[in-house]
């Protein structure tokens, strides 16, 4: 990981810097938060700031939002005073680290934040297959589209092939398409000069050129606009970009990766995503499969979760008992890895006893894992009730049975957008604009309840 450490290098904070190195961190240093907040915007890149608390940490990180510069702050001093601690901690730091430092306290937080401590572990055939295909790319500098469910571990396997690159000695970094509006996305991409919109104070690189000599990975490329894919393409194509009000192109040299949860072939039908695009990223294909399709993960992922969030917790690691294993190879994780490692986090605080047994591992509302035998019987229900609903559609046109799936499917989520387009497996967008459709049709559409989290 890359940690900016902000502050004048004592003695002690020196000690501190080396052993962030120790614990594998690559460290710059800045003495002040107004050159801490350049080097941000210069293109240095940081996956985490070390902060002296005698310096301005509110100041630091609201300088940082302006810019929309997001890295997470860990503040650090001497004595480890307990208001000036507090103070640092409300203004927006995430850990404080007392000075004179501990090896174990600083590769904890380094752990804790960085998104690095994320290592492959592969035991289901169908899962080795993907491996090994990977393995065999990775040395290219080929565009790789990696598609799965949404929690199998896409930015896992990115990361992956990144380390056994040409590239693993450079810069890895990953932008969630998703997760950033549409309108700030351009910049967060391709940077901006001073003056370029309201808000631009100063010239912003952004992460294409942030990237350059490593690997960009682009998540959820699916949710992109269209009017960005076309840049997208053009940087794709010819190795360079322009930043937002910028006068002249600036070369790049990057390997883009790209994921998505949705079915692109299909978004392309549709008119949300561009062909020519879809071909230039999807040079190779890694699809991911669901966990509940790779068994032989599971026990394997379950007892990495144990060990990581026993250590984590501070608290003695226990063994699965073997029901236990047994409903955790049987349950069929809708959250696919993600979900696992929810689930064992949770079993971890809450076993009693010398192991992990079956009533310490729940689900996110409370319930335990079903007995292995409960699952056949819901399989058969299942399949009863899909026959009955697949007789109940006898009649209908296809755009009568979507536009009832989509209606009865919010309804359902009360109302949002967000959760309706998870379980329907389409983007935001195309569910957005079908319910357009259907409103002008005189379509009653369920509205977003009020008191549950919903996008419009």
């Amino acid at each position: 990981m890359r940690l900016l450490v902000v502050g004048k290098l004592s003695g002690q904070l020196s000690t501190a810097v080396k052993m962030a190195m120790s614990a594998g961190a690559k460290v710059s240093h800045v003495e002040t938060i107004e050159a801490a907040t350049h080097a941000l915007r210069a293109g240095q890149g940081a996956d985490l700031l070390m902060v002296d608390y005698d310096l301005d940490i509110a100041g630091l990180i609201s300088a940082n939002e302006a810019e929309r510069i997001r890295a997470p702050v860990v503040a650090c001093g001497i004595a480890a005073d307990p208001k000036r601690a507090a103070d640092a901690i409300r203004a927006g730091a995430k850990e404080f680290i007392p000075l004179p430092p501990e090896a174990e306290l600083i590769a904890a937080v380094l752990s804790a934040v960085s998104d690095d401590n994320r290592p492959m572990v592969v035991r289901d055939p169908a899962m080795q297959q993907v491996i090994q295909l990977a393995d065999q790319v990775a040395p290219s500098d080929a565009s790789i589209l990696i598609t799965g469910e949404s929690g199998v571990g896409k930015e896992v396997v990115a990361r992956y092939v990144h380390q056994k690159s040409r590239r693993a000695g450079k810069t890895f970094i990953s932008v969630n398409c998703a997760a950033i509006p549409e309108n700030l996305l351009e910049s967060e991409l391709f940077g901006h000069e001073k003056g370029a919109f309201t808000g631009a104070l100063a010239r912003r690189i952004g992460k294409f050129e942030e990237a350059n000599g490593g690997t960009l990975l682009l998540d959820e490329i699916s949710e992109m606009d269209a009017r960005l894919q076309a840049k997208l393409l053009r940087a794709i194509q010819e190795r360079e970009i322009d930043r937002v009000g910028g006068s002249k192109p600036v070369k790049v040299d990057i390997r883009i990766l790209a994921t998505s949860n949705r079915d692109l072939a299909q978004a392309v039908k549709e008119g949300t995503f561009r062909e020519d695009l879809l071909y230039r990223l999807n040079v190779v294909n890694l699809r991911l499969p669901a966990l509940r399709e790779r068994p032989g993960d599971v026990i394997a992922m379950a007892e990495f979760f144990v060990k990581k969030y026993a250590a984590a917790n501070g608290m003695a690691e226990k063994p699965l008992s073997p029901e236990a294993r047994r409903r955790l190879a049987a349950h069929r994780w809708p959250g696919n890895v993600r979900e696992l490692e929810n689930a064992m986090h949770r079993a971890v605080l809450l076993a009693v006893g010398p192991e992990i047994d079956e009533t310490a591992i729940r689900l996110p509302d409370g319930q335990p894992l079903a007995p292995a035998d409960a699952h056949a019987r819901t399989a058969q229900a299942a399949a009863a009730a899909a026959e009955t609903a697949a007789r109940a559609f006898v009649g209908q046109t296809v755009a009568e049975m979507e536009q009832q799936l989509i209606i009865e499917t919010l309804e359902h989520c009360f109302g949002n957008r967000t959760h309706a387009a998870n379980i329907l497996g389409i983007s935001i967008r195309t569910l957005r604009n079908k319910l357009k459709e259907y409103t002008e049709a005189g379509v009653p559409v369920p509205a977003p309840q009020m008191g549950a989290a919903s996008a419009a």
